[in-house]
C-alpha cells in the first residue's frame, strides 16, 4: 500500500506540473493569435490563474520547510482567488458575443467582484484569510478561518452565476457548429473551476482517513483537467479568427504537440530516470541529461515527420487533394532565385556545348526586356531599347509560335546567336505561341554550330523556355490569388461572425463587418495617397461616401476616393492659420507625411519629436480621420435611407 501511494504521488507531482505547462502554453497561444476578441482576452486571464495554481502546487510538493511551503501556499491563492471573477468575466463576453452585450450592470457586478478578490488577495499575508500550514497525512494544506467560508460562498455563488451565464449564452448560438463548440466550451470551464479547488483546506478528515481513495482522485481530476483545458482552448481557438476551422485545428493541435505533449514528455522522462538513479544510491546519473535530450529529439522528430499523416486524417475531410496540393505549392514553386539559378545551369551547359566564353537569357515582359542571367562579357546588351531591337530581328527573320516543332530557330545578331523562347499552346489553339524571351551565345567569328551543338541547343532552349513558362503561369496564378484574398478573407470572416449572431451579421454591409479593419485601409490609402494599388484599390472604394462622390470626380474612383481622404484629414484641421504647436500636431503630421510624401525623418526633425513618437501619434491622426470618414458614411446611409 505504501509503495502504491508513493506512485500515485508521483504520478500527482507530475501531472501538476504537466498542467502548469499546459496552462502556460495556452495562454500564450491565446495571447499570440486572437487577443483582439473579448473571449479570448478573458479566457487568458482563466489560463493565468491555472499557472498560478498549478505551478505553485507543482513547487509546493517538492519544497522543504514550513516556511517556503506557506509562501507558496498563498501565492497559490492569488489564482484560486481570482478565478471567480474571470469565470464572470468569460461568460459575460460570450454572451456579448451571441448578441446579448451588457447594458452596464453586468460589467459593474463583474468589476465589483474584481475588487472582491483584490480585498481577499490584500488578506493574504495575514492569518484572515488562511490559517497555519497545517502537517497532516496525506498532504500539506492551510487550515480555514472564518473568512475562509466567506470566500467559500463567494466562490460558490460567483460559478453558479457563470454556469447561467453559459447557458444563456449556449441557448443564444444560432448554428450546430457554434453549438457543439459552446458545449465543448462549458464542459472545458468546469476543469479549472474543479481542479483548482482547494480539497483539503475543506476536507482534510476525509483525506487523512482514506489517502488513497484522495491521491485517486486527486490523479483522476488531474488527468481529466489535462484533456478538459485543451478542449475548452479547442473551442476558444475559433472565436475573434477568421481562418478556416481546419486551418485553427491544425495550428492549435501542432502547438500543442510541439509545447505541452513535448515539455511533459521530457520532464515525466527526466524525473523518472533521476529517481530510478537515486534509487540505486546515484545522487546524479549522467543518464539524465541524456534522457533529457534524446527525449527532445524524438519527439519532435515525431511531430515533424507524422504532421502531414494527421493533418490528412484529420483535418482535411472532403477536400483532402485540393488542401494537399496547396500546401505543397511552396515546394514546387518557382522563385526568382529558383529560376536564376537554372538558367545559369542552361546557359553553362550552352558554353560547354558550343565551346564559347559568353552566353545571356533575356527575359520579354510586358514593360520591356529584363536580363536574368549573362556568363561571361555581354556589354553590348547594355544599351536602350533593347527588347524592341530584339523583336524587331525576331519578326525580321520571320519567327513566331507557329514554326514547325523540328526547325532549329537559330539567327545572328551581332557577335552573337539567338534562338526565340517559346511556350507551349494547346493542340487546338490558332494564336501563336507566346515568346517569352530569347537564350543568346557567343558567335565565334566563321563558326557556325554542327547538327549535334544545334541539337543541343535546341533541347537546352526548349527547357529554358518551360521554366520560363511555368513562371509565367505562377505570376498569373499569384495575380489571381491577390484579387480573390479580400473577397475570401471577407467571407471568412462572415462565416466565423454569423455563428454566433447569424441574423445581424449576415444583413449586415462588408464595410461594418470589417470595421476592425477599418483604419488599416484608411492607412494604406493615405500611403498611396498619390497613386497606387493601395488607393485604386482600397476597400475603402465599396463605400457609399466614396460612390457618391463620382460624379463630382467624372467617375474616377481614385480622385473620389482622394477627396474624402482630404475631407477627413481636414476634419482633422483645427480652426485658424496653420502652426506648429502642440493643438496642430495630428493635422501637420498627415499634412506632411501623406500629402506632402515627406520621409518620416524630415517629419520628426520639423515637429521636433523622436521617429518613435511619431508613429505613435501617427496612429492617433489615423483612426481620428478613420471615424471622421465612418461618421461620412453614417451620413450618406441616413440620407439615402430616408429618401428610400
Amino acid at each position: 500500500m505504501p509503495s502504491l501511494i508513493g506512485s500515485l504521488q508521483t504520478l500527482n507531482q507530475l501531472l501538476t506540473a504537466g498542467i502548469a505547462i499546459t496552462a502556460f502554453s495556452l495562454l500564450l497561444y491565446a495571447l499570440s493569435f486572437n487577443l483582439r476578441d473579448r473571449v479570448a482576452r478573458s479566457v487568458a486571464v482563466i489560463f493565468f490563474c491555472v499557472v498560478i495554481v498549478f505551478v505553485g502546487e507543482a513547487v509546493t510538493s517538492v519544497t522543504q520547510g514550513y516556511a517556503w511551503v506557506d509562501t507558496w501556499f498563498k501565492l497559490t491563492w492569488i489564482g484560486i482567488i481570482f478565478l471567480p471573477p474571470s469565470y464572470l468575466h468569460f461568460s459575460d463576453a460570450l454572451l456579448a458575443t451571441t448578441g446579448r452585450p451588457s447594458r452596464g450592470r453586468r460589467r459593474n457586478w463583474i468589476r465589483f467582484t474584481y475588487l472582491i478578490s483584490l480585498a481577499f488577495v490584500i488578506t493574504l499575508p495575514f492569518p484572515n484569510l488562511m490559517g497555519s500550514v497545517a502537517s497532516a497525512y496525506p498532504a500539506l494544506y492551510l487550515t480555514p478561518t472564518p473568512l475562509t467560508w466567506v470566500f467559500f460562498a463567494f466562490y460558490t455563488v460567483s460559478m453558479n452565476w457563470t454556469w447561467v451565464n453559459f447557458w444563456r449564452a449556449y441557448r443564444r448560438a444560432v448554428t450546430t457548429t457554434s453549438q457543439r463548440r459552446m458545449r465543448y466550451l462549458i464542459a472545458g470551464a468546469v476543469a479549472p473551476a474543479l481542479s483548482t479547488f482547494p480539497y483539503l483546506t475543506f476536507g482534510s478528515k476525509i483525506a487523512s482517513e482514506h489517502p488513497l481513495l484522495f491521491w485517486l482522485t486527486a490523479d483522476l481530476l488531474n488527468i481529466i483537467m489535462s484533456v478538459l483545458i485543451v478542449l475548452m482552448a479547442y473551442a476558444v481557438a475559433f472565436f475573434g479568427v477568421s481562418w478556416p476551422d481546419r486551418v485553427v485545428k491544425r495550428r492549435l493541435f501542432k502547438w500543442v504537440m510541439r509545447g505541452p505533449v513535448t515539455a511533459s514528455t521530457v520532464l515525466a522522462v527526466t524525473t523518472l530516470v533521476r529517481r530510478a538513479g537515486e534509487s540505486y544510491g546515484f545522487v546524479y546519473s549522467a543518464a539524465v541529461p541524456i534522457a533529457m535530450v534524446a527525449t527532445l529529439l524524438i519527439m519532435q522528430y515525431s511531430v515533424t515527420m507524422l504532421a502531414p499523416v494527421w493533418e490528412r486524417l484529420l483535418f482535411y475531410g472532403g477536400a483532402r487533394d485540393n488542401l494537399q496540393l496547396v500546401q505543397t505549392l511552396e515546394e514546387r514553386l518557382i522563385t526568382s532565385s529558383d529560376l536564376r539559378q537554372f538558367l545559369e545551369a542552361i546557359l553553362t551547359a550552352v558554353c560547354d556545348r558550343l565551346q564559347v566564353d559568353t552566353a545571356f537569357v533575356i527575359v520579354l515582359i510586358p514593360r520591356g526586356s529584363e536580363m536574368i542571367v549573362t556568363i561571361g562579357d555581354v556589354h553590348q546588351l547594355q544599351q536602350e531599347n533593347l527588347s524592341d531591337e530584339l523583336l524587331e530581328v525576331v519578326t525580321r527573320n520571320n519567327l513566331n509560335g507557329t514554326v514547325e516543332e523540328d526547325a532549329m530557330r537559330l539567327f545572328t545578331w551581332g557577335d552573337f546567336w539567338l534562338t526565340p523562347l517559346f511556350g507551349d499552346m494547346p493542340s487546338d489553339s490558332n494564336d501563336d505561341a507566346p515568346l517569352f524571351g530569347l537564350l543568346g551565345a557567343e558567335r565565334l567569328p566563321g563558326d557556325s554550330p554542327d547538327e549535334e551543338q544545334r541539337l543541343a541547343l535546341k533541347t537546352l532552349a526548349k527547357r529554358a523556355a518551360l521554366a520560363l513558362g511555368d513562371r509565367a503561369q505562377q505570376q498569373t496564378v499569384f495575380s489571381s490569388l491577390e484579387a480573390l484574398t479580400p473577397q475570401v478573407d471577407w467571407i471568412q470572416r462572415l462565416r466565423a461572425a454569423a455563428s454566433y449572431d447569424g441574423a445581424d451579421v449576415l444583413t449586415s454591409s462588408q464595410e461594418e463587418l470589417a470595421e476592425g479593419d477599418f483604419a488599416r485601409w484608411v492607412k494604406d490609402a493615405l500611403s498611396h495617397y498619390w497613386g497606387g494599388p493601395k488607393l485604386s484599390k482600397s476597400p475603402l472604394l465599396r463605400l457609399e461616401v466614396v460612390q457618391q462622390a463620382l460624379d463630382k470626380h467624372e467617375g474616377i474612383s481614385a480622385n473620389a476616393l482622394r477627396s474624402i481622404l482630404r475631407q477627413g484629414v481636414e476634419q482633422v484641421r483645427p480652426d485658424g492659420k496653420r502652426r506648429f504647436t502642440t493643438e496642430w500636431l495630428l493635422y501637420n503630421i498627415l499634412e506632411m507625411k501623406f500629402m506632402e510624401g515627406r520621409r518620416v525623418r524630415d517629419v520628426a526633425t520639423r515637429l521636433a519629436m523622436s521617429e518613435a513618437d511619431l508613429y505613435r501619434k501617427q496612429r492617433v491622426a489615423i483612426e481620428v480621420v478613420a471615424q471622421a470618414i465612418i461618421d461620412m458614411e453614417h451620413e450618406v446611409r441616413a440620407g439615402n435611407s430616408h429618401t428610400g
